[in-house]
């Protein structure tokens, strides 16, 4: 897991891996993820590399393997995960805009508070992971196995869950609008706290 190393500027958030500073207060936020990309493009496995509110567009994030890394507060525009396996990640509070998550592998991971735009988790395993509070929007999970995650107080609208499998899955006080759940185990995801 990444180790926290407050940031030199005295703010109390996390300095990037390998800088003295938080994205906020680097010097050039643009170069610092320029560096941070090419060293996740050169690797097959990166383990506890903290991002934290950097920008992304247009990164082939794809094909590699993320253990313990720290990307909460990001923003994602038009990036590509397909096929990537990531264990014990945060992407807390981060916007995905237009991005594909599509066969990934994603375990233990949270997403709490994210925005998701356009973006695509189809033919995924999504197991035990944290949608909570987040704004998922005209995006889709076909396809999908999401046992035991939770989507617990979260907005979801014109969005597809279409063939998934949502045993142990938690919708609790989520609002859903233009949501499609065809052919999913609905009967097995829980949607309200028994008495």
């Amino acid at each position: 897991m990444f180790t926290l190393y407050p940031c030199a500027a005295g703010c109390g958030k996390p300095c990037l891996s390998g800088a003295k500073t938080c994205a906020q207060h680097s010097a050039n936020a643009d170069l610092e993820a320029g560096r941070l990309i090419q060293y996740i493009q050169s690797q097959t496995s990166v383990k506890d590399l903290v991002c934290s509110g950097l920008h992304f567009s247009s990164i082939d994030f794809s094909h590699r393997r993320y253990f313990g890394c720290n990307f909460s507060g990001c923003t994602f525009t038009l990036c590509v995960f397909t096929k990537s396996f990531f264990r014990m990640n945060f992407f807390d509070f981060s916007q995905f805009y237009e991005c594909d998550f599509s066969k990934t592998d994603i375990q233990f991971t949270s997403f709490a508070g994210c925005t998701f735009q356009d973006c695509t988790f189809e033919g995924s395993e999504l197991v035990h992971d944290n949608f909570s509070g987040s704004h998922i929007k005209e995006s889709t999970f076909n396809d999908s196995n999401l046992y035991n995650s939770r989507f617990i107080n979260t907005k979801i609208q014109a969005s597809d869950f279409i063939d998934c499998n949502v045993k142990k899955t938690f919708f609790i006080a989520s609002k859903q609008e233009q949501v499609s759940f065809k052919s999913s185990n609905t009967a097995e995801a829980i949607f309200e706290m028994e008495p």
